[in-house]
């Protein structure tokens, strides 16, 4: 990934990004999580009360990080994110790919309850379309993150 522009949505201006322990584990487990797509960080902004900000960042790629990258949905993704929304830590610094959104998490737990087979999973899945996400997981990885700009957006 060369240098790019990368969007944060929030509550809030988040010049100085880091890395919260949160209640849930989230899908490549706990990190600063940021998007290709500006429509993505709106959702994530305005997902509790119809505003909040998007941040805008440069991505300065680097080469001596860890780096796990899903181009899309597969047996290794899924494997990973039920590992990671179970409590297991990974030693990746940045990890980029397909978000579980509300839809595909649910069928992810399904399938961790065993609601659902692995190929019951893959069929609901198959007609869904993730979005993107790419989580920075270390001190290191945060350092690629050049704040530029964050502003207030409301539901559109």
């Amino acid at each position: 990934m060369n240098d790019i522009i990368l969007y944060h949505g929030s509550q809030e201006i988040v010049e100085f990004p880091e890395i919260r322990i949160g209640r849930f584990n989230k899908d490549f487990y706990f990190g600063f999580y940021c998007t290709l797509l500006r429509e993505q960080a709106l959702r994530w902004a305005t997902r509790f009360d119809g505003t909040g900000y998007i941040n805008e960042y440069l991505y300065i790629s680097n080469n001596s990080l860890k780096v796990l990258k899903f181009n899309e949905i597969t047996e290794e993704w899924l494997d990973f994110i039920i590992a990671c929304r179970l409590g297991k830590p990974h030693n990746y610094d940045i990890v980029e790919g397909p978000m579980a959104n509300d839809t595909i998490f649910n069928y992810v737990q399904n399938f961790i309850d065993g609601a659902i087979t692995r190929a019951a999973f893959w069929e609901l899945a198959k007609f869904k379309h993730p979005t993107h996400q790419i989580s920075f997981h270390t001190v290191n990885a945060l350092t690629t993150l050049k704040f530029l700009k964050g502003y207030e957006v409301n539901d559109e």
